[in-house]
């Protein structure tokens, strides 16, 4: 929905959405004007980039988290991830050149002819195939596209392990959505639009648990069992609830020139699942793999699979942990999981130099700091190997957690989170 500029400003500064954004970014309402600057800086910045515009709309798309559910999405499992409450935010307005311009704040400005939306082989890899691939998939249901203008700028860290290029493409699908649709479609197939134009169009085959997470906000428990029905229902759960902070930690260490250890783990649960008759881990069980075992000749892959039926068994049981108000025992999973992915999923460090181990360093420093209180976990976060881990600890100590990590990794890689109620939206 669009309106004049003046007035969007207006309303910013008058307060008027605040309400909206103190839900949005989990603070109280007098912590949203730093918010409303942001979106007032949007605006200044799709003007002073692309000229003056009788209007615009504002729009938000949040990083997500990993809470349970550590590389199941790609055997067709069960996961359970959040939204944060760090976005990327945007403004958009119409333009009369029948292309889509797109400047992201820090980067080059993107320009998609909206006549010309076939796959092009030398942009595989940019930001230009997302644009190019998310636009066709739009006008293949029906958007009447025409061109727009749209400004982004984000405080979801680059290589932080929530999802910035995820809230990238949940971003720019609900402003196509808001903008060209006149039949809606819901966040699953945003999501959905985000990943195929990853897959066809950018050349990479990644999962769908990061846009879910993005699009559809919350906690939510995901199962992917059925490819052509995916489920994905809101959990009623805060860490604030539990008395506890949630903080992501950027160990220093980047995911470039890893893709063959990521490759490994689906690789090789397809191994053991082969060797039991199936595609997908997702359809056996454990039992099956047990009676399987002295079939497969790599161990590493029957211990792989044995983190899959376990890990997702330990989602079922989180969802039920939440159900009977147990945050204890919710965890005390959270905690399995992570040792799980440490020992059995062996994601926490790369064999390519196992000298350098990150991961497993900042794991070791933080449950020295959680033995000391007496309380809390740890896990690795998302894909592993190198990146983020993720810590859980009461409120009244996360403020020292932080102070102890900075010494290790600096402050600007401790991010203290909240868990936001509303995925990729339109700011009303």
């Amino acid at each position: 929905m669009m309106k004049p500029i003046s007035i969007w400003k207006q309303e910013l500064a008058d307060g008027v959405h605040t309400a909206r954004l103190a839900s949005l970014y989990c603070c109280a309402p007098e912590q949203t004007p730093a918010q409303a600057a942001r979106y007032e800086a949007v605006l200044n910045g799709l003007e002073a980039t692309f000229g003056t515009h009788a209007e615009a709309g504002l729009y938000s798309a949040p990083g997500r988290t990993e809470i349970g559910g550590n590389h199941t999405d790609h055997q067709h499992g069960r996961v359970l991830a959040g939204s944060v409450n760090i976005d990327m935010i945007a403004a958009a307005a119409p333009n009369s050149l029948n292309q889509l311009r797109v400047q992201s704040e820090g980067y080059d400005l993107c320009v998609i002819d909206l006549s010309n939306l076939a796959v092009r082989k030398e942009e595989e890899n940019t930001t230009m195939a997302l644009l190019r691939g998310e636009c066709e998939a739009f006008r293949q249901r029906g958007a009447k596209l025409s061109g727009l203008d749209v400004y982004i700028s984000s405080n979801v860290p680059k290589g932080s392990g929530v999802s910035s290029s995820a809230a990238f493409e949940v971003l720019i699908g609900v402003i196509l959505n808001d903008c060209f649709m006149t039949k809606k479609v819901s966040p699953i197939e945003i999501a959905q639009i985000g990943q195929w134009a990853e897959n066809v169009y950018f050349g990479k085959p990644c999962g769908l648990m990061d846009q879910m997470a993005c699009a559809a906000g919350g906690p939510i428990l995901l199962d992917f069992s059925d490819k052509e029905n995916i489920s994905c229902e809101k959990i009623a759960f805060s860490f604030e609830d539990m008395g506890c902070r949630l903080v992501i930690v950027n160990t220093g260490k980047g995911h470039a020139d890893l893709s063959e250890e990521y490759s490994s783990i689906p690789m090789e649960m397809r191994e053991a699942a082969k060797a039991m008759g199936v595609e997908l881990l997702c359809e056996s069980s454990m039992e099956n793999l047990l009676a399987h075992v002295k079939d497969i000749p790599n161990d590493r892959a029957v211990l792989r699979a044995m983190h899959f039926y376990e890990e997702n068994r330990r989602v079922a049981d989180a969802v039920k942990a939440v159900e009977n108000k147990d945050g204890e025992g919710f965890l005390h999973l959270l905690e399995e999981s992570g040792n799980s992915s440490w020992e059995w999923l062996q994601n926490c460090y790369s064999l390519q130099n196992c000298k350098e181990q990150k991961i497993t360093l900042s794991l070791a420093l933080t449950k020295l700091f959680l033995n000391k209180i007496g309380a809390g976990i740890c896990r690795v976060h998302g894909g592993g190997f190198a990146g983020v881990i993720m810590c859980v600890l009461p409120i009244e100590n996360a403020d020292a957690y932080v102070d102890y990590m900075a010494q290790y990794v600096g402050r600007e890689n401790v991010y203290p989170m909240n868990i936001r109620s509303t995925g990729a939206v339109h700011v009303e």
